[in-house]
């Protein structure tokens, strides 16, 4: 049997204004409401809100045998509060189903992790209660902002109750001869790890509307006919899953309407479920679908989605980078010893990933992609603006 675990990354950041220098002290918000407001409502319009009406007509069509997996930041959950109520309401509808697990995550989409060990411990904690608040639902399952990992995540979450399961990307220099179709243990034997599958995963979220791809069009039974050849690698009955991970915006957002992403989504869970040995399952129903034993894997050094390398470079590899998010971290013990809460919420909100990843001057194969969920011009210019942010963030300390 092959199970599809369908994930889907749910996250909008708050986008800085673009500050100069007078803007150091003068205590207006360093956030450009007028743009966050308008991205919101726009991606509610062409992704949210059709995407999740389409995914309950799904549930409700084949009475539960589709699931499906969401990780929403708690920088999203705010924004749909403030600018679209009727999205939260939405993925509110969802969850009731049962039919969709709920995922844990740092709260603000953080590098925490990397440099902050007692905040990246806060924000999973502020993450689960939001989302028992907003959805009533427990967190078992656990993915680190972009889907780094390495082993000391795995210990940490460990230590961290009721988290049973991580999900992170299918490094081929990690898997080397090895399927990311297996469920697998981290390095001390103690957590479920669930590897994406990128190739497939990049086929719907990157190449799906690419016109001078030769796979194009991707239609669902031709998908559905290469999930049904992964099939013929396993010859003793043990259960694969194929992990389909990619932000929720590729549906509607990055990729068009237009594109006929809406229909391949229609229909490819029926072209699923025409199959007997293939199904859809939760990332956490992979603890017990798994009827082997499970092999450990070790990752010494962090790995992540992002760019070919699949590592940290996209957020943390030129001087600007490592300057702005070295300089944050810097702060961040001064911001909590202050005991002003709204300081603290103003530096969590600029540890969130994005902001490094607008910095990202990887202009080559990769490029493309760093430029279009930017809203600056330039990496330059989004560094003046996090530093001048930074700068007024260290005026209101004192």
């Amino acid at each position: 049997m092959l199970n599809i675990v369908f994930y889907f990354q749910v996250h909008q950041p708050y986008r800085l204004r673009h500050l100069n220098v007078l803007d150091i002290g003068s205590n207006e918000s360093m956030f450009d409401e007028k743009l966050n407001k308008f991205v919101m409502q726009k991606v509610a319009r062409t992704c949210y809100l059709p995407t999740n009406k389409l995914l309950l007509d799904l549930i409700h069509r084949f009475e539960g045998r589709f699931k499906i997996a969401f990780s929403i930041t708690g920088t999203a959950i705010e924004q749909f509060k403030l600018y679209a109520p009727e999205v939260l309401e939405s993925f509110q509808k969802l969850v009731q189903t049962g039919c969709v697990e709920i995922i844990g995550e740092t709260y603000y989409h953080s590098l925490s992790l990397l440099y902050d060990t007692n905040e990246f411990l806060e924000q999973v904690s502020m993450h689960r209660d939001l989302m028992q608040k907003e959805f009533g639902y427990y967190t078992e399952t656990f993915r680190n902002t972009e889907l780094i990992y390495q082993d000391k995540l795995s210990d940490l979450i460990y230590e961290t109750e009721g988290f049973k399961s991580i999900i992170t990307e299918g490094v081929d220099r990690i898997l080397q001869w090895r399927s990311p179709l297996f469920a697998y243990k981290n390095y001390s034997k103690n957590i479920n790890l669930l590897l994406k599958y990128y190739k497939l995963s990049d086929d719907i979220a990157f190449r799906f509307s690419n016109r001078e791809w030769p796979e194009y069009p991707l239609t669902s039974q031709k998908f559905t006919n290469w999930i049904d050849h992964l099939t013929l690698e396993e010859h003793n009955n043990r259960n694969l899953f194929l992990n389909l991970f990619m932000d929720y915006e590729t549906f509607g957002e990055h990729q068009w309407a237009d594109s006929g992403i809406f229909d391949f989504m229609s229909a490819f869970p029926g072209e699923v479920l025409k199959r007997s040995h293939l199904g859809f399952c939760t990332p956490k129903e992979t603890l017990q679908f798994a009827n082997y034993q499970q092999e450990s894997l070790s990752f010494p050094d962090p790995v992540s989605w992002a760019d070919e390398e699949r590592d940290l470079s996209a957020w943390v590899e030129n001087d600007m980078q490592k300057n702005a998010i070295e300089t944050l971290y810097g702060l961040f013990d001064r911001v909590k010893q202050k005991g002003d809460e709204h300081l603290l919420k103003t530096a969590r909100m600029l540890s969130t990933s994005d902001h490094f990843y607008y910095m990202c001057t990887k202009y080559f194969q990769d490029g493309d992609v760093h430029k279009y969920f930017s809203p600056y011009d330039s990496p330059d210019q989004a560094y003046i603006y996090f530093i001048t942010a930074l700068a007024d963030l260290e005026e209101r300390l004192g």
